[in-house]
Protein backbone atom coordinates (compact mmCIF):
# COMPACT_ATOMS: atom_id res chain seq x y z
CA UNK A 1 0.00 0.00 0.00
CA UNK A 2 1.08 3.89 -0.63
CA UNK A 3 0.09 7.21 0.72
CA UNK A 4 -0.76 9.83 -1.09
CA UNK A 5 -1.67 13.29 -0.85
CA UNK A 6 -4.73 14.71 -2.25
CA UNK A 7 -6.75 18.11 -0.90
CA UNK A 8 -10.39 17.49 0.14
CA UNK A 9 -13.07 19.55 1.75
CA UNK A 10 -10.60 22.51 1.91
CA UNK A 11 -7.85 19.68 3.19
CA UNK A 12 -5.17 17.56 1.26
CA UNK A 13 -5.92 13.87 2.63
CA UNK A 14 -4.22 10.59 2.68
CA UNK A 15 -5.46 7.88 0.25
CA UNK A 16 -4.51 4.32 0.17
CA UNK A 17 -3.84 2.63 -2.81
CA UNK A 18 -3.13 -0.91 -4.13
CA UNK A 19 -0.40 -1.52 -6.29
CA UNK A 20 -0.55 -2.92 -9.54
CA UNK A 21 -4.25 -2.95 -9.87
CA UNK A 22 -6.03 -1.23 -12.75
CA UNK A 23 -8.43 0.44 -10.52
CA UNK A 24 -7.99 1.81 -7.17
CA UNK A 25 -9.46 -1.36 -4.07
CA UNK A 26 -11.09 -0.18 -1.04
CA UNK A 27 -9.51 -1.07 2.08
CA UNK A 28 -11.13 -3.75 4.47
CA UNK A 29 -12.26 -0.73 6.61
CA UNK A 30 -14.24 1.02 3.77
CA UNK A 31 -15.91 -1.75 2.61
CA UNK A 32 -17.18 -2.43 6.46
CA UNK A 33 -18.20 1.45 5.83
CA UNK A 34 -20.31 1.19 2.85
CA UNK A 35 -21.73 -1.99 4.16
CA UNK A 36 -23.31 -0.39 6.82
CA UNK A 37 -25.11 1.90 4.87
CA UNK A 38 -27.37 3.41 7.12
CA UNK A 39 -25.70 5.64 10.28
CA UNK A 40 -26.75 7.27 12.84
CA UNK A 41 -24.63 10.27 14.64
CA UNK A 42 -25.52 11.02 18.30
CA UNK A 43 -24.91 14.89 18.20
CA UNK A 44 -24.96 15.95 22.06
CA UNK A 45 -23.33 18.76 24.04
CA UNK A 46 -23.84 21.44 27.20
CA UNK A 47 -26.55 23.37 24.36
CA UNK A 48 -29.18 20.55 24.82
CA UNK A 49 -29.86 22.01 27.93
CA UNK A 50 -30.16 25.88 27.50
CA UNK A 51 -33.16 26.39 26.95
CA UNK A 52 -32.54 28.37 23.51
CA UNK A 53 -32.38 27.58 20.06
CA UNK A 54 -29.37 26.52 18.32
CA UNK A 55 -27.45 29.04 16.57
CA UNK A 56 -24.25 28.25 15.29
CA UNK A 57 -22.27 31.55 15.14
CA UNK A 58 -23.03 32.14 18.65
CA UNK A 59 -22.23 28.55 20.05
CA UNK A 60 -18.73 28.76 18.28
CA UNK A 61 -17.45 31.98 20.07
CA UNK A 62 -19.78 32.01 23.72
CA UNK A 63 -18.78 29.68 26.41
CA UNK A 64 -21.87 28.32 28.71
CA UNK A 65 -22.29 30.35 31.56
CA UNK A 66 -22.81 27.36 33.64
CA UNK A 67 -21.55 24.17 32.81
CA UNK A 68 -24.24 22.35 35.33
CA UNK A 69 -27.16 22.95 33.14
CA UNK A 70 -25.87 19.10 32.03
CA UNK A 71 -28.55 16.85 33.77
CA UNK A 72 -29.79 14.28 31.42
CA UNK A 73 -31.14 12.60 34.90
CA UNK A 74 -33.31 10.03 32.30
CA UNK A 75 -30.05 8.84 30.75
CA UNK A 76 -30.17 5.80 28.45
CA UNK A 77 -28.19 5.02 25.65
CA UNK A 78 -29.97 1.56 25.37
CA UNK A 79 -32.77 3.27 24.18
CA UNK A 80 -30.89 4.92 21.68
CA UNK A 81 -29.07 2.35 20.12
CA UNK A 82 -31.83 0.04 20.23
CA UNK A 83 -34.24 2.64 18.19
CA UNK A 84 -31.46 2.75 15.78
CA UNK A 85 -31.18 -1.15 15.64
CA UNK A 86 -34.89 -1.42 15.10
CA UNK A 87 -34.55 0.17 12.12
CA UNK A 88 -31.78 -1.29 10.23
CA UNK A 89 -28.71 0.65 11.49
CA UNK A 90 -25.77 -0.90 11.78
CA UNK A 91 -23.14 2.02 12.85
CA UNK A 92 -23.18 4.65 15.39
CA UNK A 93 -21.43 7.97 16.04
CA UNK A 94 -21.25 10.07 18.73
CA UNK A 95 -20.25 13.95 19.39
CA UNK A 96 -17.66 13.54 22.20
CA UNK A 97 -17.15 17.24 21.62
CA UNK A 98 -18.34 19.55 19.54
CA UNK A 99 -18.47 23.62 19.40
CA UNK A 100 -18.53 24.24 22.96
CA UNK A 101 -15.18 22.20 23.85
CA UNK A 102 -16.77 19.97 26.81
CA UNK A 103 -15.98 16.54 26.69
CA UNK A 104 -18.46 13.53 27.16
CA UNK A 105 -16.02 10.97 29.21
CA UNK A 106 -13.63 11.16 32.18
CA UNK A 107 -10.87 12.85 30.62
CA UNK A 108 -7.74 13.46 32.50
CA UNK A 109 -6.64 16.17 29.95
CA UNK A 110 -9.11 19.03 29.80
CA UNK A 111 -10.74 19.43 32.65
CA UNK A 112 -14.00 20.84 30.40
CA UNK A 113 -15.37 17.40 30.87
CA UNK A 114 -17.82 15.37 32.61
CA UNK A 115 -15.31 15.25 35.31
CA UNK A 116 -16.66 19.10 36.40
CA UNK A 117 -20.58 18.49 36.44
CA UNK A 118 -22.58 17.55 39.29
CA UNK A 119 -24.35 14.98 37.20
CA UNK A 120 -23.73 11.82 38.80
CA UNK A 121 -21.03 12.97 40.84
CA UNK A 122 -18.77 14.16 38.49
CA UNK A 123 -18.51 10.33 37.36
CA UNK A 124 -20.48 9.96 34.64
CA UNK A 125 -19.09 8.45 31.29
CA UNK A 126 -21.08 8.86 28.50
CA UNK A 127 -18.85 7.49 25.54
CA UNK A 128 -18.63 4.43 28.15
CA UNK A 129 -22.20 4.06 28.00
CA UNK A 130 -22.42 4.21 24.46
CA UNK A 131 -20.15 1.68 23.60
CA UNK A 132 -21.49 -0.86 25.97
CA UNK A 133 -24.99 -0.34 24.33
CA UNK A 134 -23.25 -0.69 21.09
CA UNK A 135 -21.69 -3.71 21.88
CA UNK A 136 -24.65 -4.89 23.59
CA UNK A 137 -26.76 -4.73 20.36
CA UNK A 138 -24.19 -5.39 18.02
CA UNK A 139 -23.91 -1.60 16.08
CA UNK A 140 -20.16 -0.80 15.17
CA UNK A 141 -19.29 2.51 17.33
CA UNK A 142 -17.64 5.88 16.14
CA UNK A 143 -16.89 8.86 17.79
CA UNK A 144 -16.78 12.38 16.28
CA UNK A 145 -14.26 14.39 17.44
CA UNK A 146 -14.54 18.41 17.23
CA UNK A 147 -11.37 19.91 18.03
CA UNK A 148 -11.95 23.04 15.87
CA UNK A 149 -13.86 25.16 17.52
CA UNK A 150 -14.02 25.37 21.12
CA UNK A 151 -15.79 29.01 22.70
CA UNK A 152 -14.68 27.87 26.10
CA UNK A 153 -11.21 28.07 25.51
CA UNK A 154 -11.55 30.81 22.99
CA UNK A 155 -10.26 28.32 20.09
CA UNK A 156 -11.53 29.47 16.13
CA UNK A 157 -11.37 27.54 12.85
CA UNK A 158 -8.51 25.72 14.85
CA UNK A 159 -6.44 28.55 16.27
CA UNK A 160 -6.23 30.61 19.41
CA UNK A 161 -6.86 33.72 18.36
CA UNK A 162 -4.05 36.73 18.45
CA UNK A 163 -0.60 36.76 17.60
CA UNK A 164 1.11 37.25 21.05
CA UNK A 165 3.81 35.14 23.23
CA UNK A 166 0.74 34.27 25.30
CA UNK A 167 -1.67 33.06 21.80
CA UNK A 168 1.22 30.96 21.20
CA UNK A 169 1.88 29.17 24.09
CA UNK A 170 -2.31 28.53 24.38
CA UNK A 171 -2.23 27.02 21.07
CA UNK A 172 0.69 24.73 22.18
CA UNK A 173 -1.24 23.78 25.23
CA UNK A 174 -4.41 23.26 23.27
CA UNK A 175 -2.62 21.02 20.60
CA UNK A 176 -1.14 18.94 23.45
CA UNK A 177 -4.66 18.70 24.84
CA UNK A 178 -5.80 17.74 21.76
CA UNK A 179 -3.32 14.65 21.17
CA UNK A 180 -3.96 13.81 24.71
CA UNK A 181 -7.78 13.38 24.10
CA UNK A 182 -7.23 11.58 21.25
CA UNK A 183 -5.07 9.11 22.81
CA UNK A 184 -7.33 9.00 25.45
CA UNK A 185 -10.27 7.80 23.38
CA UNK A 186 -7.88 5.52 21.01
CA UNK A 187 -7.02 3.95 24.19
CA UNK A 188 -9.78 3.57 26.81
CA UNK A 189 -12.64 2.23 24.97
CA UNK A 190 -11.68 -0.55 22.02
CA UNK A 191 -12.09 -0.22 18.68
CA UNK A 192 -13.64 2.07 16.48
CA UNK A 193 -15.64 1.99 13.43
CA UNK A 194 -14.48 5.37 12.48
CA UNK A 195 -12.78 9.09 13.96
CA UNK A 196 -14.76 11.61 11.96
CA UNK A 197 -12.74 14.84 13.28
CA UNK A 198 -15.34 17.78 12.56
CA UNK A 199 -14.47 20.27 10.41
CA UNK A 200 -11.24 17.93 9.62
CA UNK A 201 -8.09 18.26 11.84
CA UNK A 202 -5.29 20.72 11.40
CA UNK A 203 -2.05 19.17 11.48
CA UNK A 204 1.37 20.35 12.47
CA UNK A 205 2.13 21.10 9.64
CA UNK A 206 -1.00 24.15 10.11
CA UNK A 207 0.03 25.05 13.55
CA UNK A 208 -2.18 22.56 14.57
CA UNK A 209 -2.30 18.76 16.77
CA UNK A 210 -0.73 15.97 15.65
CA UNK A 211 -3.61 13.42 15.33
CA UNK A 212 -3.04 11.18 12.83
CA UNK A 213 0.24 9.58 14.46
CA UNK A 214 -1.98 8.76 17.24
CA UNK A 215 -5.02 7.31 15.78
CA UNK A 216 -2.43 5.39 13.30
CA UNK A 217 -0.65 3.93 16.31
CA UNK A 218 -3.83 2.88 18.44
CA UNK A 219 -6.47 2.46 16.26
CA UNK A 220 -4.91 1.46 12.77
CA UNK A 221 -8.14 -0.76 11.71
CA UNK A 222 -10.79 2.62 12.09
CA UNK A 223 -12.00 5.17 9.07
CA UNK A 224 -10.31 8.35 9.73
CA UNK A 225 -12.02 11.59 8.28
CA UNK A 226 -9.81 13.62 7.73
CA UNK A 227 -7.07 16.26 8.02
CA UNK A 228 -4.51 17.22 5.28
CA UNK A 229 -2.74 14.22 5.39
CA UNK A 230 -5.66 11.82 4.85
CA UNK A 231 -8.73 10.98 4.84
CA UNK A 232 -10.62 7.35 4.19
CA UNK A 233 -13.95 8.98 2.60
CA UNK A 234 -15.28 12.10 1.57
CA UNK A 235 -18.60 14.75 2.18
CA UNK A 236 -20.81 14.43 -0.42
CA UNK A 237 -21.37 18.22 -1.07
CA UNK A 238 -24.20 18.86 1.19
CA UNK A 239 -26.56 17.86 4.29
CA UNK A 240 -29.64 16.89 2.40
CA UNK A 241 -28.58 13.15 3.10
CA UNK A 242 -28.53 13.01 -0.98
CA UNK A 243 -26.05 12.86 -3.71
CA UNK A 244 -26.39 13.46 -7.32
CA UNK A 245 -25.82 10.60 -9.70
CA UNK A 246 -23.18 9.57 -10.67
CA UNK A 247 -21.23 9.31 -7.53
CA UNK A 248 -18.15 7.75 -8.31
CA UNK A 249 -16.13 6.36 -5.35
CA UNK A 250 -12.53 7.55 -6.67
CA UNK A 251 -11.27 10.31 -6.75
CA UNK A 252 -8.31 12.00 -8.24
CA UNK A 253 -5.13 13.57 -6.08
CA UNK A 254 -5.94 17.14 -8.04
CA UNK A 255 -7.38 19.53 -5.47
CA UNK A 256 -11.15 19.25 -5.82
CA UNK A 257 -12.45 22.75 -6.00
CA UNK A 258 -12.15 25.66 -8.01
CA UNK A 259 -12.73 29.35 -7.72
CA UNK A 260 -15.64 31.37 -9.46
CA UNK A 261 -15.43 34.59 -7.71
CA UNK A 262 -16.04 33.93 -4.53
CA UNK A 263 -17.92 30.80 -5.35
CA UNK A 264 -16.68 27.13 -4.89
CA UNK A 265 -17.21 24.27 -7.43
CA UNK A 266 -18.49 21.37 -5.25
CA UNK A 267 -19.26 19.39 -8.41
CA UNK A 268 -15.99 17.25 -8.31
CA UNK A 269 -16.65 15.95 -4.24
CA UNK A 270 -20.44 15.14 -5.58
CA UNK A 271 -19.71 13.27 -8.59
CA UNK A 272 -15.85 12.01 -8.08
CA UNK A 273 -14.44 10.70 -10.69
CA UNK A 274 -14.77 7.26 -13.33
CA UNK A 275 -11.00 6.95 -13.43
CA UNK A 276 -9.99 8.73 -10.31
CA UNK A 277 -6.59 7.35 -8.91
CA UNK A 278 -7.50 6.64 -5.14
CA UNK A 279 -10.99 4.85 -3.45
CA UNK A 280 -12.61 7.37 -1.24
CA UNK A 281 -16.18 6.82 -1.32
CA UNK A 282 -18.73 9.73 -0.32
CA UNK A 283 -20.95 9.96 1.94
CA UNK A 284 -24.42 12.00 2.34
CA UNK A 285 -25.76 13.15 5.76
CA UNK A 286 -28.86 15.14 6.89
CA UNK A 287 -30.35 15.99 10.45
CA UNK A 288 -33.65 13.90 11.06
CA UNK A 289 -35.16 16.90 12.49
CA UNK A 290 -34.44 18.78 8.45
CA UNK A 291 -37.92 19.12 7.29
CA UNK A 292 -39.64 22.16 6.58
CA UNK A 293 -36.38 23.99 6.02
CA UNK A 294 -35.38 23.46 9.75
CA UNK A 295 -31.41 22.02 10.13
CA UNK A 296 -31.38 20.64 13.53
CA UNK A 297 -28.16 18.33 14.52
CA UNK A 298 -29.35 19.08 18.54
CA UNK A 299 -32.42 18.64 20.20
CA UNK A 300 -34.18 21.45 20.94
CA UNK A 301 -38.33 21.55 22.73
CA UNK A 302 -41.32 21.57 20.23
CA UNK A 303 -39.28 20.79 17.03
CA UNK A 304 -41.29 17.68 16.31
CA UNK A 305 -43.13 18.76 13.70
CA UNK A 306 -39.74 19.18 11.85
CA UNK A 307 -38.89 15.33 11.52
CA UNK A 308 -39.11 14.13 8.57
CA UNK A 309 -41.67 12.10 7.02
CA UNK A 310 -41.03 8.41 6.27
CA UNK A 311 -41.65 9.46 2.65
CA UNK A 312 -38.95 11.91 2.36
CA UNK A 313 -36.61 9.44 4.33
CA UNK A 314 -37.01 7.12 1.92
CA UNK A 315 -35.93 8.99 -0.78
CA UNK A 316 -33.32 10.08 0.98
CA UNK A 317 -32.16 6.45 1.31
CA UNK A 318 -32.71 5.90 -2.71
CA UNK A 319 -30.67 9.00 -3.21
CA UNK A 320 -27.55 8.21 -1.12
CA UNK A 321 -27.35 4.66 -0.29
CA UNK A 322 -28.59 3.69 -3.85
CA UNK A 323 -26.38 6.12 -5.25
CA UNK A 324 -22.83 4.61 -3.68
CA UNK A 325 -22.53 6.14 -0.50
CA UNK A 326 -23.81 5.77 2.67
CA UNK A 327 -26.21 7.73 4.55
CA UNK A 328 -25.81 9.68 8.17
CA UNK A 329 -28.73 10.91 9.91
CA UNK A 330 -28.45 13.22 12.63
CA UNK A 331 -30.23 12.21 15.64
CA UNK A 332 -30.84 14.54 19.02
CA UNK A 333 -31.11 12.53 22.32
CA UNK A 334 -33.29 15.33 24.59
CA UNK A 335 -32.46 17.27 27.81
CA UNK A 336 -33.77 14.02 30.09
CA UNK A 337 -30.53 11.78 27.79
CA UNK A 338 -33.37 9.91 25.81
CA UNK A 339 -34.21 9.78 22.34
CA UNK A 340 -38.07 11.38 21.82
CA UNK A 341 -40.57 9.39 20.91
CA UNK A 342 -41.47 10.67 18.00
CA UNK A 343 -38.43 10.36 16.37
CA UNK A 344 -37.32 6.75 17.57
CA UNK A 345 -41.53 6.19 16.13
CA UNK A 346 -39.74 7.32 12.76
CA UNK A 347 -36.80 5.52 12.28
CA UNK A 348 -39.00 2.56 13.36
CA UNK A 349 -41.20 3.04 10.31
CA UNK A 350 -38.58 4.11 8.29
CA UNK A 351 -37.22 0.97 8.28
CA UNK A 352 -39.78 -1.15 8.72
CA UNK A 353 -40.48 0.21 5.02
CA UNK A 354 -37.07 -0.50 3.94
CA UNK A 355 -37.95 -4.30 4.68
CA UNK A 356 -41.05 -3.91 2.81
CA UNK A 357 -39.73 -2.18 -0.16
CA UNK A 358 -36.32 -3.71 -0.70
CA UNK A 359 -36.91 -6.91 2.15
CA UNK A 360 -37.87 -9.79 -0.79
CA UNK A 361 -36.99 -9.55 -4.83
CA UNK A 362 -39.48 -10.63 -7.12
CA UNK A 363 -36.21 -12.16 -8.73
CA UNK A 364 -32.57 -12.11 -8.20
CA UNK A 365 -29.09 -13.18 -9.23
CA UNK A 366 -26.18 -13.08 -7.29
CA UNK A 367 -21.87 -12.79 -8.21
CA UNK A 368 -21.97 -13.21 -11.83
CA UNK A 369 -20.09 -11.69 -14.86
CA UNK A 370 -22.27 -11.87 -17.32
CA UNK A 371 -25.09 -9.83 -18.82
CA UNK A 372 -28.32 -10.75 -16.56
CA UNK A 373 -32.04 -11.25 -17.53
CA UNK A 374 -34.34 -11.94 -14.97
CA UNK A 375 -37.87 -13.29 -15.57
CA UNK A 376 -40.68 -11.67 -13.61
CA UNK A 377 -43.32 -13.56 -12.20
CA UNK A 378 -46.99 -12.85 -14.43
CA UNK A 379 -48.76 -10.28 -12.39
CA UNK A 380 -45.95 -8.73 -10.73
CA UNK A 381 -44.98 -5.61 -11.21
CA UNK A 382 -41.41 -3.81 -11.37
CA UNK A 383 -40.95 -1.17 -9.11
CA UNK A 384 -37.44 -0.90 -7.93
CA UNK A 385 -34.24 -2.00 -9.68
CA UNK A 386 -31.25 -2.74 -7.36
CA UNK A 387 -27.41 -3.64 -8.82
CA UNK A 388 -24.73 -4.02 -7.04
CA UNK A 389 -20.98 -4.66 -7.62
CA UNK A 390 -18.34 -6.84 -5.83
CA UNK A 391 -16.29 -3.64 -4.97
CA UNK A 392 -13.80 -5.36 -3.30
CA UNK A 393 -12.78 -6.11 -6.74
CA UNK A 394 -13.55 -1.92 -7.65
CA UNK A 395 -15.32 0.08 -9.56
CA UNK A 396 -15.48 -1.65 -12.53
CA UNK A 397 -18.14 -0.71 -14.43
CA UNK A 398 -17.90 2.47 -16.84
CA UNK A 399 -21.57 1.88 -19.00
CA UNK A 400 -24.16 -0.03 -18.68
CA UNK A 401 -27.86 -0.29 -19.19
CA UNK A 402 -31.51 -1.71 -17.73
CA UNK A 403 -33.81 -3.19 -20.25
CA UNK A 404 -37.00 -4.64 -20.21
CA UNK A 405 -39.23 -7.13 -22.10
CA UNK A 406 -42.90 -6.89 -22.80
CA UNK A 407 -45.04 -8.74 -25.47
CA UNK A 408 -41.59 -10.04 -27.05
CA UNK A 409 -39.90 -6.35 -27.69
CA UNK A 410 -36.75 -5.32 -25.66
CA UNK A 411 -36.78 -1.61 -24.54
CA UNK A 412 -34.09 0.44 -23.14
CA UNK A 413 -35.18 1.52 -19.50
CA UNK A 414 -31.93 3.35 -17.90
CA UNK A 415 -28.60 4.30 -19.17
CA UNK A 416 -26.34 4.34 -16.59
CA UNK A 417 -22.37 4.76 -15.87
CA UNK A 418 -21.73 3.93 -12.31
CA UNK A 419 -23.09 1.31 -10.05
CA UNK A 420 -20.20 0.70 -6.91
CA UNK A 421 -21.86 -0.56 -3.56
CA UNK A 422 -25.26 0.06 -4.39
CA UNK A 423 -27.50 1.86 -7.81
CA UNK A 424 -31.44 1.73 -7.06
CA UNK A 425 -33.37 2.90 -9.87
CA UNK A 426 -37.18 3.80 -9.30
CA UNK A 427 -39.01 2.54 -12.28
CA UNK A 428 -41.76 4.73 -13.67
CA UNK A 429 -44.95 3.45 -13.83
CA UNK A 430 -45.40 3.52 -17.71
CA UNK A 431 -42.39 0.92 -17.31
CA UNK A 432 -43.08 -1.37 -14.72
CA UNK A 433 -45.05 -4.57 -16.60
CA UNK A 434 -42.23 -6.02 -17.75
CA UNK A 435 -42.01 -10.28 -18.22
CA UNK A 436 -38.35 -9.89 -18.14
CA UNK A 437 -35.95 -7.09 -16.87
CA UNK A 438 -31.70 -7.24 -18.16
CA UNK A 439 -28.47 -6.29 -16.88
CA UNK A 440 -25.91 -5.41 -19.88
CA UNK A 441 -22.56 -4.05 -19.03
CA UNK A 442 -21.43 -1.72 -22.02
CA UNK A 443 -18.13 -0.45 -20.68
CA UNK A 444 -16.13 -1.83 -18.15
CA UNK A 445 -12.41 -1.74 -16.93
CA UNK A 446 -11.59 -5.55 -17.10
CA UNK A 447 -13.36 -7.50 -15.61
CA UNK A 448 -16.80 -6.34 -13.84
CA UNK A 449 -18.41 -8.66 -11.35
CA UNK A 450 -22.33 -7.74 -10.32
CA UNK A 451 -22.82 -8.81 -6.85
CA UNK A 452 -26.63 -8.58 -7.60
CA UNK A 453 -29.04 -7.74 -9.62
CA UNK A 454 -32.63 -7.60 -8.19
CA UNK A 455 -36.14 -6.48 -9.15
CA UNK A 456 -38.54 -5.42 -6.49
Amino acid sequence: MKFKMLFIYLFFVMAFVAKGQDVPLPTATQLAWQDAELVALFSYDLHVFDGNKYVQPTNRIQPISDVNIFNPMELDTDQWIKAIKKAGFKMAILTVTHETGFALYQSDVNPYCLKAVKWRSGKGDIVRDFVKSCQKYGIKAGIFVGIRWNSFLGVHDFKVQGDSEFAKNRQQFYNKMCEGMVKELCTRYGDWSIIWFDGGAHGPAQGGPDVLSIVEKHQPNCLFYHNLQRADMRWGGSESGTVPYPCWGTFNDSTWFSKRGDAIDFRPIKYGYPDGKYYIPAMSDAPLRGYKGRHEWFWEPNDEAYIFPVNNLLAMYDKSVGHNTSLILGLTPDDKGRLPKADSDTLLAFGNQLKVLYGNAISEKNNTTENLTLDITKGKIVKKIVVQEAIEQGERVRSFLIKGKKNGQWETVFEGSCIGHRFIFDCPLDKQNYDQVALEIVQAVGKAKIKRFAVF
